[in-house]
């Protein structure tokens, strides 16, 4: 999904979290929200939803009957340190899924979060958001998939507590996901993805 400017639909400069969820529940579509501020949030292109899908069935095969199970970007998470309000394009929760409240909604606990970039988010996705993101106490992996070339970076919490960043630009070796003891042939997450590889 992408994100765009602040919703002009909300008549308020700022809004409250209660407010934002109230108004959310009530959406047909979605928004993120951080510090009061509202954001739309937009479709994807077809390669975007494409590398989406096959690596979130690629997850769901890895992961059945495991103790940790991916999520699409339905899930909304709520980093209560920073007030950010986000859905990922992919979600990993080992254990049980704790929510703000119980309320089955905002899940706070993801071991590893997706996102695919796109021309208007890669810049948000790689530098705010992730800042972001690094709140999360739970966070031990961060991968970002891109969307015109095969592509990708992982950033890894290491056992410094510091973040390292591995790089994968071949469709024909396995990304490996280590949070959760699992990985992934790249070829299948850009499957049907018109873009180029390398050898």
């Amino acid at each position: 999904m992408e994100v765009n400017e602040a919703a002009v639909a909300y008549s308020k400069q700022k809004i409250s979290i209660e407010e934002y969820l109230e108004m959310e529940n009530a959406s047909l579509e979605k928004h993120e929200y951080y510090k009061g501020e509202v954001f739309a949030m937009s479709g994807a292109k077809i390669p975007h939803v494409r590398i989406t899908d096959n690596f979130l069935f690629q997850l769901k095969l890895k992961l059945k009957e495991k103790k940790c199970q991916p999520y699409g970007g339905d899930l909304r998470i709520h980093i209560p340190s920073n007030t950010l309000f986000t859905y990922p394009d992919i979600s990993i929760i080992c254990g049980e899924v704790i929510t703000l409240d119980n309320d089955e909604f905002n899940a706070l606990n993801p071991t590893v979060i997706i996102e695919v970039l796109s021309k208007t988010t890669k810049n948000y996705d790689r530098g705010e958001k992730f800042k972001l993101y690094r709140d999360i106490t739970t966070l031990k992996e961060y991968i970002l998939v891109d969307s015109e070339s095969v592509h990708i970076e992982v950033f890894r919490l290491n056992d410094n507590n510091h973040w390292e960043l591995e790089e994968y630009n071949d469709a024909n070796v396995y990304l490996e996901i280590k949070a959760i003891d699992e990985s992934i042939l790249i070829a299948e997450i850009y499957e049907g993805v018109n873009i180029s590889r390398e050898a």
